[in-house]
């Protein structure tokens, strides 16, 4: 996890795309290891945060309450709820479990950008 982290940092100016490409092949790794074992409830836990961290980032790089207000309006989320998301004081970790995000930037937005995922991968691997 510690190297996911670093791999993730919100402050080194990189952008999605680049923050995928380092991570897939360490996710495939990591998966091809545990592979012999019985871990799948470990894989979906790995999922949850991975894809909190992710969320994190992109809220980061939308910068400004109004690209916020944009972004989540573009992925679905009510204006209601973008409103008092995008406008929020609260910081990127804290606002990457709200449902105003999950729903903008659900596991289709995940699969269509290119990121791998730990539980699926495992479960081609695991059989």
């Amino acid at each position: 996890k510690r190297k996911l982290r670093r791999m993730t940092r919100r402050s080194q100016g990189r952008s999605i795309e680049e923050v995928r490409d380092g991570l897939n092949p360490y996710i495939r790794c990591w998966v091809n290891y545990f592979a012999l074992a019985d871990a799948g409830a470990h894989m979906q836990r790995l999922d949850v945060w991975m894809r909190r961290l992710q969320l994190q980032v992109v809220w980061k790089q939308c910068k400004t309450p109004a690209n916020r207000y944009r972004n989540l309006r573009a992925g679905g989320v009510s204006e209601y709820w973008a409103i008092r998301a995008g406008g929020t004081s609260k910081g990127c970790w804290r606002l990457s479990s709200s449902p105003p995000l999950h729903t903008a930037l659900d596991n289709a937005y995940w699969r269509e950008l290119g990121l791998e995922s730990f539980l699926p991968r495992y479960h081609l691997r695991h059989t």
